[in-house]
């Protein structure tokens, strides 16, 4: 499993527009969902100010607020070695998935490649949201939060961050309704919106299939375009894997299915100014992601 994390794809990162890396208290109705990441949810430094869900004195008690967006998965030096993920700054743990292995499968799915494993970071619940390798701030650089660290000395460094929102806990998005989802699910405090769906854990058989080869037949489509290690679907003819296309990578075992081949989690504007709902790359109008590969 570490050898399929150390070999795959480099995914380009967009560029965000200057406002990004803002402080202050965000309130639920600014997840605009439009213009940058900062008004999406991957913005982990937003909290609710009004509206009866977690209040900033409630989410700051449970990670740290690094009052920046990128931060909580890029840095800009001292990224993390153990993926090839871009400038990667989150914590990396070796984990053997369940897999996808439904009869209609044309091929046996392997492990998650690391444009999966980018987003398992934090969905599949075993890791807290803030916890990064390169906090902001001068001899805040921790290499023991890299690979596999052990619940103490994940909360003893990320306790060493200090802030006026400093956390005295760490939760992470479990698929349990516990930390996060105490408040993020139905049952959770009130008014805090819904985010069971996304705790998806480390059982992926109700998933769409990760870590599949790209299928051949008359029952697919065939990508048009390769550049390096991706195979895309290039829609505009412009030999660039643009993040309205859907793709797949090469992480050493041949061009797959990973999350990042529907997902971009920075944001794609639909037909409005709007980004497509749960940052997909294709809009579901009229099945149009599922038949760009499908043929139905």
């Amino acid at each position: 499993m570490l050898n399929k994390i150390a070999t795959a794809t480099i995914v380009t990162i967009g560029v965000l527009a200057s406002d990004v890396a803002w402080s202050g208290t965000r309130s639920d109705s600014e997840f605009l969902q439009q213009g940058t990441i900062g008004n999406t949810r991957h913005n982990l430094t937003q909290r609710q100010t009004a509206g009866g869900g977690p209040t900033g004195t409630q989410m700051d008690a449970v990670r740290n607020n690094y009052e920046q967006v990128c931060v909580y998965c890029h840095t800009p030096h001292g990224a993390n070695q153990n993926i090839k993920a871009p400038l990667w700054n989150r914590t990396v743990r070796t984990t053997t998935y369940t897999l996808y292995s439904q009869l209609s499968l044309s091929q046996d799915a392997t492990q998650p490649g690391p444009s999966s494993l980018t987003c398992l970071s934090c969905h599949d619940g075993q890791t807290a949201v803030d916890s990064i390798i390169n906090m902001p701030g001068s001899g805040k650089y921790n290499a023991a939060l890299a690979l596999n660290p052990d619940a103490a000395t994940t909360k003893t460094l990320l306790d060493a961050w200090s802030t006026t929102d400093d956390a005295f806990d760490h939760y992470a998005l479990k698929d349990n309704n516990t930390e996060c989802l105490s408040c993020h699910s139905p049952s959770g405090q009130g008014g805090a919106q819904d985010f069971s769906a996304y705790a998806l854990g480390t059982d992926l058989r109700n998933d769409h299939p990760v870590g599949v080869k790209l299928p051949t037949g008359a029952e697919w489509n065939v990508p048009s375009g390769t550049y390096q290690n991706v195979r895309f679907f290039d829609t505009d003819g412009d030999n660039r894997p643009d993040k309205n296309e859907l793709r797949f990578y090469d992480s050493g075992q041949g061009f797959e299915v990973e999350c990042a081949s529907c997902h971009d989690p920075h944001g794609v504007p639909g037909a409005t100014a709007k980004f497509l709902p749960t940052f997909l790359r294709v809009s579901v109008d009229g099945s149009q992601i599922c038949l760009t590969c499908h043929v139905k």
